[in-house]
């Protein structure tokens, strides 16, 4: 497994249930993979490093959590070895790492989405932001770590964002190209589905939680809680979404040879049952990995291995129809700056149906004990017959863990 976050220790903890699997490694992982996984000190875009810790350990599946790898190529360099890798490859990450590459994907094979343009030049893009008016959506084109979206509700913090990406770089290369869309309104959610270029299984769907406060205060984070499903999702609805956006854009991607296989996450604004894409992701969601596999009662690995080998049509999946909710706790000052190396404790005073998936977490000398090691340090997870069930165990739960300067929201799954 390939990367530290609360998605890793989600997929580690799946995957540990299959009777398949002697064992699992976990680069770098965190304090909760320790307890499931063995941990091997390396980046996650550390390609070389990895694939001679493979060799060393004859590792027979190389799983990808987060995205930075998948933009370095980390699927083609596995595929040359002849290693198994679940994920897709450098071409197929573009659905994700290029926004601009994804616009142009879903206008030119008419994907529902919001009307948008993209700017290399920072005074073109300025001239356009007076000719639409606000309120306007800025993008980065390239990875951000889930930050590179900017909301601008007037002209002038558009103005603002555009100079923020473009002239001062708070994003680094990534700002260099974007994309300035109008605004979408409705209901957001998360649709997943594995594709192994062909066939489509589809997993269940999630909403999460952006914005860093209650009510949906504060900046962007990469995300601070989660549910599944959305309380507004229907049959009906998922037909729309298979049907005019997922089965399209695996069908693109084929004739752009870019062949997608692994798990596409939709990023939707869902308007009177109407879907349009706002994002692509080419990975398992964080914090929706946490709330959607739980909900899985097959083995992940046949999936996995569907996917990998081409054969997904021959693989059953079977979702549990409880409700799961997850709720991030998070380090003060995050989304910002923030300290970390404070020791966590109470984690094993939760009830036994609640489930902890660590995220900015490190092991210490002392066993048992975990430090803070990042913004996002744990989802607290509970399944439930219905969301206020798996609500009610969650924010029952929460006061029992400590850190120093633990944040978190009130209101996730509350609608």
């Amino acid at each position: 497994m390939v990367g530290n976050g609360a998605r890793e220790h989600t997929l580690v903890w799946k995957l540990s249930q299959s009777h398949k699997i002697s064992e699992i490694f976990t680069a770098p992982g965190n304090a909760g993979t320790a307890q499931i996984s063995r941990n091997v000190e390396l980046k996650p875009t550390d390609i070389e490093a990895l694939s001679k810790a493979v060799k060393e350990n004859r590792i027979e599946l190389v799983v990808v959590g987060p995205e930075a790898p998948l933009a370095e190529g980390i699927v083609d360099h596995f595929r040359k070895l002849e290693i198994p890798i679940f994920g897709p490859t450098r071409d197929a990450a573009q659905i994700e790492c290029s926004k601009a590459f994804s616009k142009a994907l879903m206008q030119k094979y008419n994907i529902p989405s919001a009307k948008s343009e993209t700017f290399s030049d920072l005074s073109s893009a300025k001239k356009y932001i007076q000719e639409q008016g606000a309120p306007l959506v800025i993008k980065a084109d390239g990875l951000a770590a889930g930050k590179g979206v900017i909301m601008a509700e007037t002209i002038e913090q558009a103005l603002n964002a555009v100079s923020s990406m473009m002239e001062a770089r708070d994003f680094g290369a990534a700002g260099d190209k974007i994309i300035i869309e109008e605004k979408l309104t409705g209901k957001e959610m998360s649709y997943f589905a594995f594709s192994d270029g062909k066939t489509i299984m589809p997993m269940v769907p999630a909403c999460d939680y952006k914005r860093v406060g209650d009510g949906d205060h504060g900046p962007n984070t990469g995300g601070m809680g989660s549910y599944s499903p959305p309380y507004f999702f229907s049959h009906a609805l998922e037909k729309k979404i298979l049907d005019t956006i997922v089965k399209p854009t695996v069908r693109a991607m084929a004739k752009e040879n870019r062949p997608y296989q692994s798990i596409l996450y939709s990023g939707l604004m869902v308007n009177d049952n109407e879907p349009k894409v706002l994002e692509y992701n080419a990975r398992f969601g964080d914090p929706e990995c946490q709330v959607t596999l739980p909900r899985l009662k097959s083995d992940l690995l046949d999936i996995i291995l569907g996917v990998i080998k081409g054969n997904l049509k021959d693989v059953k999946a079977e979702w549990s129809d409880d409700v799961c909710v997850g709720v991030v706790l998070a380090s003060a000052g995050y989304p910002g700056s923030y300290k970390t190396g404070f020791p966590i404790t109470g984690l094993e005073s939760v009830d036994k149906d609640i489930i902890l998936f660590h995220a900015g977490t490190k092991t210490t000398d002392k066993p048992g004990q975990a430090v803070t090691n990042g913004g996002r340090v744990l989802t607290v997870v509970a399944l439930g017959k219905t969301t206020n069930e798996a609500r009610d165990k969650i924010y029952a739960n929460i006061p029992r863990i400590h850190f120093k300067g633990m944040q978190y929201r009130n209101d996730i799954a509350r609608f």
